[in-house]
Parts: structure tokens; sequence; C-alpha cells
């Protein structure tokens, strides 16, 4: 869809690329760039939105469903803060006709775990957002379908974690409404989501070890929004979730750069700028956990990186992918309306005008120190002297219900906001493995693994430790001394077989603007190797000798920032027995390139000294491990 403004058609994808992003009335045309390309491809009573042809793991028609209710995220907030929407209508014909059990376009019951149940959460906000854009145009029997409809949840069973905040949402909706609710199913979900909280505002997602973007736009989004809205009825517990909420804005700030660009970490990246959702909360919440310029600018900066990205088809339609459109990377509950989730960033359009969100000007990235230590998250993160580069540097988690490519979200070494991360596209061969920040294993049959669960994590405040087995009968200790523009990687395998082994930096842009990579200067020896580009730098070298350097191309697609990449490795044989491997990474990116062969030069130097290897690091830091 094209629209004119001024004298020229642009597209809707131009129109956001364009827009500043300043304003409240910026936001508000964003939510509206954002939704209008969907109009043509709503059902024709309103209830279900087909925009393509891929599946997930729901029916097709919940699928479609969710492609409906996604939206109202931005259109909720747009709508309750006195915005305006002229398709609007089309959602009060799909909540009439998707929630009468005699209607052809019924949404049909809710089952035990059922998809629908997630997209009850943004029909819920609009109800307790807009009530009189989506409540009180309705007539009697409407309002009771639909309260029927979703009180259903209450009589269901959900999934044990984040899930249940969406029957809390029901529950708060209905109460707002003046509709029967269950106040005790309510209470128990709440009771239940308080077990999940750890320390310092982290959760964790249920049963399982990963912490990644769910504690930011699940957990937090939705406690923020119960605080807000029940603040009267539940002060306590109202207090509580802004508190959580303002400790754990001091880890979270660590994790974007300068130009809004947030780290690529986890499952469900396909929800892109849901990425700075969170600030967006703390504001609809009034909690002031930074100051408010500084809250607008994550958020806003954040938008205006992704709205540059081509994450769109040429209609102006989200795609599934992270930074251009990847299936390779998707989760199985990825159906084609997925990506909409990105609009829960647009709720600060629920305040008024004169909200101090909205009247402060916008500021930078707060002066952050080079490293941050988050010990829940079992990462530590550093930045560059510029602040436009951050690494996460990880002891591996792992997500027990095992999401596609598991190990490559959540166990790699390192997680970069520019350079993103691979994922495979098979699992023969370095090439189809693309396994950047890795130590691949294989046993001589080009079948590797990677670090996955490990047995053992600590994180310290100069090194990362972590005990893995790739097989039973192998056993690798990892030591990371996480750092920027250089790190450190030392393990210790233990091996009853015979193995391949591949450690891999980080994977650079191909090329850039149509000009490759060897516009650059590449660098080579037996046991060292970088790529120096002009938009970022590359390497590897090995601190105990007898490895071999190379320079991979890995298949094309499986890196989530960077269609083509290239990936620096050190290869070696290893008989049984045990061996020490060690090497440093070198990454350079943006202003840094030009000083990147001096940075690359001047990289950490190994000792070993009867038992014991020194690392010394170019800040003159010096590390002491024991060997054993």
């Amino acid at each position: 869809m094209t629209k004119n403004r001024g004298n020229s058609m642009q597209r809707n994808d131009q129109l956001l690329a364009a827009n500043p992003l300043i304003s409240k009335k910026d936001l508000a045309q964003a939510v509206k760039d954002l939704c209008d390309p969907l109009v043509p491809y709503y059902s024709p009573d309103g209830s279900m939105l087909d925009i393509g042809p891929t599946a997930s793991r729901a029916s097709v028609r919940t699928a479609r469903m969710e492609g409906f209710a996604r939206p109202l995220w931005g259109l909720a907030p747009l709508m309750g803060g006195g915005g305006s929407w002229e398709h609007w209508d089309v959602y009060l014909r799909g909540i009439r006709s998707g929630t009468d059990p005699n209607h052809a376009e019924y949404w049909h019951d809710l089952h035990d775990c059922d998809q629908k149940m997630v997209e009850l959460a943004s029909l819920s906000l609009t109800l307790i957002l807009a009530p009189e854009h989506c409540w009180e145009p309705l007539n009697a029997q409407e309002k009771a379908n639909l309260t029927a409809w979703m009180g259903q949840t209450n009589k269901r069973v959900t999934v044990d974690t984040n899930w249940l905040f969406f029957r809390v949402l029901v529950n708060v909706a209905l109460k707002k409404v003046g509709a029967e609710y269950d106040e005790h199913r309510m209470e128990q979900d709440l009771n239940r989501l308080d077990e999940f909280y750890l320390s310092e505002g982290w959760y964790k997602d249920g049963d399982t070890e990963q912490m990644d973007y769910y504690i930011p736009f699940a957990f937090h989004f939705y406690s923020l929004i119960y605080a807000k809205v029940m603040e009267q009825e539940d002060p306590a517990r109202s207090a509580t979730y802004k508190e959580r909420a303002a400790l754990f804005a001091k880890d979270f700030v660590h994790w974007f750069g300068a130009d809004g660009a947030a780290l690529a970490f986890g499952r469900s990246l396909s929800y892109r700028f849901a990425q700075s959702c969170f600030w967006g909360a703390l504001a609809f919440a009034d909690v002031e956990a930074v100051p408010w310029g500084e809250m607008k600018g994550l958020l806003l900066r954040n938008l205006r990186w992704w709205f540059k990205q081509p994450i769109f088809t040429t209609e102006g339609i989200l795609t599934i992918g992270y930074a251009y459109p990847n299936l390779i990377m998707a989760e199985s509950y990825n159906a084609p309306g997925s990506p909409y989730w990105a609009l829960k960033s647009f709720i600060p359009l629920a305040l008024p005008d004169d909200h101090p969100f909205w009247m402060a000007e916008e500021l930078t990235l707060p002066e952050l120190p080079p490293v941050s230590v988050q010990e829940e998250a079992r990462m530590t993160l550093c930045r560059n002297e510029a602040g436009d580069h951050a690494v996460a540097f990880t002891s591996g988690q792992h997500a027990a219900f095992e999401p596609a490519h598991t190990s490559a979200k959540y166990a790699k070494f390192a997680y970069s906001n520019v350079l993103g991360f691979s994922v495979p596209k098979g699992n023969f061969g370095l090439e189809q493995g693309a396994y950047d920040n890795d130590l691949a294993l294989a046993e001589r049959d080009n079948l590797y693994r990677t670090r996955r669960r490990c047995e053992q994590y600590r994180i310290e405040d100069r090194l990362i430790y972590s005990r893995w087995k790739p097989w039973k009968d192998v056993e690798v200790r990892s030591w990371l001394v996480p750092g920027l523009p250089w790190h450190v990687r030392i393990h210790r395998i233990e091996t009853a077989r015979e193995l391949d082994i591949a450690e891999g930096g980080f994977a650079i842009p191909r090329e850039r603007n149509h000009a490759p990579y060897h516009t650059g200067e590449l660098i080579q020896s037996d046991e060292q190797i970088a790529a120096l580009s002009p938009w970022g730098g590359t390497g590897i070298k090995s601190l105990l000798g007898e490895m071999k350097a190379v320079l991979l191309h890995p298949e094309p697609n499986t890196n989530l920032i960077h269609p083509m990449t290239i990936l620096p490795m050190l290869t070696k044989q290893l008989e049984p027995g045990t061996h020490w491997i060690a090497s440093s990474i070198f990454v350079s990116t943006g202003t840094e390139t030009e000083h990147a062969r001096e940075a690359y030069e001047q990289g950490p130097v190994l000792e070993v000294v009867n038992d014991t290897m020194i690392v010394r690091s170019l800040d003159a830091n010096v590390l002491e491990l024991k060997r054993f």
C-alpha cells in the first residue's frame, strides 16, 4: 500500500524509515503505517487476518486469529490515548463475529494450553485502555458473547510460565468493564508468578534456565500494566512490581547500543522492536527508573534502528525473521502474524500528551561502565568505547523445552548487538553449521556438536566458567575472559573419542553496499587469521599453537543480521586423551575500523609457567588460571 504525503507516493516501509519518531504524533502515525497495509487481508467479518502461507504449530484458523489480535498491541494504546484509526470498524466487526458461537468466523472454544490464550492478552489490553471503542459499542448479547469467550481461560489449563499473565490480564479486563471475573484464579496465578522471581529484577520463565527477552517484554511488561491499572485495588503488589522493574532497568540498559541496536540473544527474536517495550511500559506505569529523557531515547532509538532494516514486504507487512526475512531462525510458534507482537513498544501512546515521558527532551544513552556482570542472566556484558557495540559473554543457558536452534540462541560464548549471531542451516560441515562464537566438535564425520547444556557454570568479575559434555565420554571445561576488542577462551577437553574441533570467532558481513570484504585487509598465518574490512573486523589467534586458521564462508542466511558472512576459525584434530586449547578472538565495528589493525596487533598474550596459564591483556590486567 502506498500513501500520498506531500507530492510523492511512498511505500509504508519507506514512510516508517523516514518517520523522525520524536513526538507522540510521530508514534501514532507509525502505528497507522504499520497497520494500514493489513486492511485488505482481514476476513469479510474481520475476525481473522491472513497475511502469509507459512505455518506454525497452531491451526490455520488460530494463526489467523493471532494475526487479528496482535496489531491491538499498538492500536489499543493509540485509541485509548486519544488517537484514531480510520479502519477501526474492522476490529469491532471482528470482535462481534469471533466471539459469536453461531457465526462462521467464530474463533472456536479454548482448549488447554491454547495459542488463543496468548492472544487474549492484547484483547484484554484493548478492553482496559479503550472500552469506549471496543466495549461500549457492543449490545448486551455481544458483550455476553465476548465475556463468555474470554472467561473460558479460567476453566482451562495454561502453560506454567509467563502465560499465567495472560489469564491475569483477562480477569483484570473483565473486572474493569464490570463483567464476571475469577478473583480467586487471578490471585492464584499472581502468587505462582511470584515464585518465578529470582533477584535484582530478574525472573525465570517457568521451570527452565533461560533468562532472555521474555523477562522485559513479558514478565515486566505485563506486571507494569497490572501495577498501573490495579494500583488502587492492589497497592502492595503494584509497588513490588514497580520496584522490581526499576532494579531490572539497571541491567537491561546495558543490552542497548548508542544507536538503538539491541543485543541479539535468545528466542522469539521475530518480535523485533518489542525489545524496547519495557521502556514504554515503565513510562506507562509512571516508573522513572532512569530519567524520562533517557527512557524516551532508549525506546525511540530502538524503533528508528528497526525501521531502517529490510524487515517488511513490498506491501509494508512485517515478515518473520530478524534484520531481514528469515524462516531458518524462526520458532515453531511463529505464524505470519506473530511479528506484530512488536507493537507492544507503542504502549506510551496511552499516556496523556502532557505526561513527563512526552514532555521530556530525548537524551542519549547514559555513560555506562565498559563491563556489566549480570549473574542472574549468566552473562557479562562489555561495550566498546564509542558505546555502539555491546557484547554479552555467557556461561551458557538452556531452554528446557528445546525451541529450534536452542544451543545457537542460548549457549554460544558471545552475542553481539551489531553482528548478531548465526544459526545452523544444517549440521553437516562447518559452512552449514556457521558456528560463530562456538567450539564445535565432531567425530571425524563432519557432524558437529556445540555447547548446549552446562553441567556447571560460574560467573565472576573477570572470568566465566562452564563445564559441558557434548557426549557422555567427552568433557569440556571452558574459561572465558570477557573484553573488547579482544576476549580469550581456554578449553580443557577430555575425550575418549577421536575428534575434529573448530573454534569460531565473530561472523561479519561478507559485503556491504556491494563492496566485498577483501576491499580491506586479510592477515593470515598458520595459527591466526583476521579479515579487516571498512565496516568491521574479525579475527582469531591460537595462543597455545598447533591449530590451523581458516576463513569460512558460511551458508547464506545463517546470520540473523547479515545475510552473507565470513567467519574466522581455528581447527584441530584431537586423539583420545586430555587437551588444552586457548585462543584470543578479535572484533571491531563502526568507528573502530580505521584503527582495527593496530588493535588487532596488540592482542592479549598467554604464558604457561609450570602449571599456571597467565593471560596478559592490552590494559595490563593479569589473570592466572591453574591447570589441572
